[in-house]
């Protein structure tokens, strides 16, 4: 079996991920341009169900300590090993062929959490995940929408191109729960997928609607950086019978 961990492997992995075709020119300019762009995503239609029930079931069962309850969202930490319906989102296709086309170099996955918004909530000011000069940059983040993405449920709203630019919203607005013009809110229907930059402004908007908005997100950064969780120290047993090569590749183990 190929030890997906030497260095050369490692490379020849990333050259495999990095030929292309999975992404659209299309999609692969808008996330250029614009910093972010909604595919669709890699679960069939018909199972759509099946993973939102994996994923209640996943969130009821986590431990307290994986558990984060913010002011308008809750998060449950690493959904890599929450069951097998999640083993297609993080090795999907045009995802990593984004990460090879933005970061450029050999890369991991950082981080991937369940996020329920809850219901009537307020919007997110516009942050960026990654400065444009912190260690570790640049990133690229995914968001499979559970449940589809409205106007009215908390859908994540973008400012194009702010990619590239040398400010943050810190330096520009004075209130970044305000809206800001040419702003997009990336509406979807359940199984889409947004793939961003992690320079990007970005915030859910607010969930004015009586049902929570779930998600699944994620996040990849280059191979030598410090992830945001531990994936390797936690990997379960039935997780690794279970995965193939290339997602060894992409959990670093």
């Amino acid at each position: 079996m190929l030890d997906v961990r030497d260095s050369t492997l490692m490379d020849d992995w990333f050259s495999v991920l990095s030929e292309g075709g999975a992404l659209s020119v299309r999609a692969a300019q808008d996330l250029s341009d614009a910093g972010f762009v909604v595919i669709p995503g890699p679960s069939p239609q018909d199972e759509l169900a099946q993973l939102a029930e994996a994923y209640d079931s996943g969130v009821a069962a986590a431990d307290s300590g994986d558990v984060s309850i913010g002011s308008s969202t809750t998060r449950i930490h690493d959904f890599v090993n929450r069951g097998p319906d999640f083993d297609r989102l993080y090795v999907y296709k045009p995802l990593l062929e984004a990460s090879c086309r933005v970061i450029g170099q050999p890369f991991k996955l950082s981080t991937m959490h369940a996020r329920t918004l809850r219901p009537r909530t307020q919007a997110q000011e516009l942050h960026v995940d990654f400065k444009r000069d912190a260690a570790g940059w640049p990133m690229v983040g995914f968001i499979f929408m559970v449940d589809a993405f409205r106007g009215d449920n908390g859908a994540t709203r973008f400012v194009p191109g702010s990619h590239i630019w040398s400010e943050i919203p810190d330096g520009l607005m004075n209130d970044r729960l305000a809206d800001y013009p040419g702003q997009v809110v990336a509406c979807g229907a359940a199984g889409s997928i947004i793939l961003y930059n992690g320079s990007v402004w970005h915030g859910h908007t607010a969930n004015c609607s009586d049902e929570p908005r779930r998600s699944i997100q994620g996040a990849y950064i280059r191979r030598e950086a410090q992830s945001g969780i531990n994936l390797p120290a936690r990997m379960r047993e039935d997780t690794l019978a279970r995965i193939g090569p290339v997602a060894r590749y992409v959990l670093a183990v």
